[in-house]
């Protein structure tokens, strides 16, 4: 049965991919026939086939829907403004251009350290694409250092979730993780980040451009832009809180309190925040009225609905390739390897993502996989185990990933330039974090 399930699941994937590109499908449609597909020749029962694809579209968009719809708000207003490109003017003349993919990825690493790689795309988005308009550069060497640099936070270090289950289900030290992906995921980043977008920029050339949150760049008569302090105080205000919620427990002992900054520290929570002062403080101080706001604010959410069926969709297609056993499968098959612990978990971790397109699905399950393997493996280092599982879970984005679908939509790329750009980027950062914890491991 497990050789089956591996061939109709990767049938599965190429109904996906020609689906878009030979077929024209939207990508909804694509992924919502190959999760069928994979549904019903994984002999799935007929009656949980719709209920676990739903389940999956529901997850996802339940936690999602809010977010997108907020973050684009706020980058609209962002846009719209001038801040945006406020913003970039400044880098500019700090970093001059030569430099700007490496103040790029600072921005998505530190942007990236409190918040969701999600929410760091919908957070630096309005910048990468106000700097590719102020400097039209190929906007892959703005934007890619960016997402590298939330990416490899996300897969590395905690407090993400999948980190932090992961140092649970081992028992590792959190300080010692925290140490340790830091210095493997800096460099790491760079190679996968600055490094990488200059190289595949001499290949790829979009064709097209991003068309959610485009600034018009045409600010009205009596209309000022804002101050440079004002639009990085907006910018930066969904972080700031979101790392005041994590940070919780460091700002006071008081139980009650805790609770009230962990809720404004919620993702969902610190975006409205921000919309509502971006609103004042990007519209109505600047002279918009009510009504050109609201323009602005329902014309933003228009693009979304196409986004949020891929990501639906893709998250759809994942749930069916977890409750049809496929990702149990091929954690099974790398454990019956004879493998170092480390080695083990990054590859089963590698795998399951493959499978189910969830960095922090691959990162718990192949942790629940390794961790009663080196339960009796003292010399076992288990900040690295984290590490490795992490950076598994990292390599080989494609369609049944919903950030695949968020970089293509989002940086206006096809879904060959997808391919060529962000899976490539993903597997560098996975390889690279690898062998520099195996490195560590040797000598440590």
């Amino acid at each position: 049965m497990d050789p089956y399930l591996l061939i109709i699941t990767i049938l599965s994937i190429v109904l996906v991919i020609v689906g878009v590109s030979v077929f024209k499908w939207h990508a909804f449609i694509s992924l919502t026939v190959a999760s069928l597909f994979l549904a019903i020749f994984a002999k799935m029962d007929f009656t949980q086939i719709v209920k676990s694809f739903e389940t999956g579209v529901g997850g996802q968009l339940g936690h999602l829907i809010g977010i997108l719809a907020l973050g684009t708000m706020l980058g609209k207003l962002l846009a719209e403004s001038g801040a945006g490109l406020k913003i970039a003017n400044f880098f500019i003349k700090v970093f001059g251009e030569k430099k700007l993919p490496w103040a790029m990825f600072a921005s998505g690493f530190i942007v990236g350290i409190p918040v969701f790689f999600e929410v760091g795309i919908l957070i630096l988005l309005p910048l990468i694409i106000s700097i590719q308009q102020s400097t039209k550069k190929n906007i892959l060497v703005i934007g890619l250092p960016a997402i590298a640099g939330l990416s490899i936070v996300h897969g590395l270090v905690p407090p993400h979730p999948g980190a932090v289950a992961a140092i649970g289900i081992y028992g590792a030290d959190i300080g010692t993780v925290l140490l340790y992906s830091l210095i493997i995921a800096i460099p790491a980043g760079i190679l996968g980040g600055p490094i990488f977008a200059k190289l595949i920029t001499k290949v790829v050339k979009p064709k097209g451009e991003p068309d959610l949150l485009k600034a018009k760049s045409t600010l009205d008569d009596g209309i000022t832009a804002p101050s440079t302090f004002t639009s990085f105080f907006i910018i930066l205000l969904p972080v700031i809180l979101m790392v005041i919620g994590t940070l919780k427990t460091q700002i006071t002992s008081n139980e009650t309190v805790q609770h009230i900054l962990q809720f404004i520290g919620e993702p969902l929570i610190a975006l409205l925040v921000a919309v509502f002062a971006a609103t004042y403080l990007l519209g109505y101080m600047r002279g918009r009225d009510r009504k050109t706001v609201k323009l602005f604010l329902e014309d933003c959410l228009m693009p979304i609905g196409s986004i949020a069926l891929i990501i639906g969709a893709g998250s759809g297609y994942k749930q069916i390739l977890i409750d049809s056993g496929v990702g149990t499968m091929i954690g099974n098959m790398a454990q019956d390897m004879s493998l170092s612990p480390l080695i083990l978990a990054f590859l089963i971790a590698g795998l399951i993502r493959v499978a189910t397109g969830s960095a922090t699905v691959a990162l718990t399950t192949a942790a629940g996989i390794i961790a009663p393997i080196v339960a009796t493996m003292p010399d076992v280092n288990l900040a690295l185990l984290v590490i490795v599982t992490g950076a598994g879970s990292l390599m080989l984005s494609h369609v049944n990933d919903a950030g695949f679908w968020m970089v293509k939509e989002y940086l206006g790329l096809t879904l060959n330039e997808t391919f060529k750009t962000w899976t490539l980027l993903e597997t560098i950062l996975s390889f690279t974090a690898f062998g520099m914890a195996m490195f560590l491991n040797s000598i440590l």
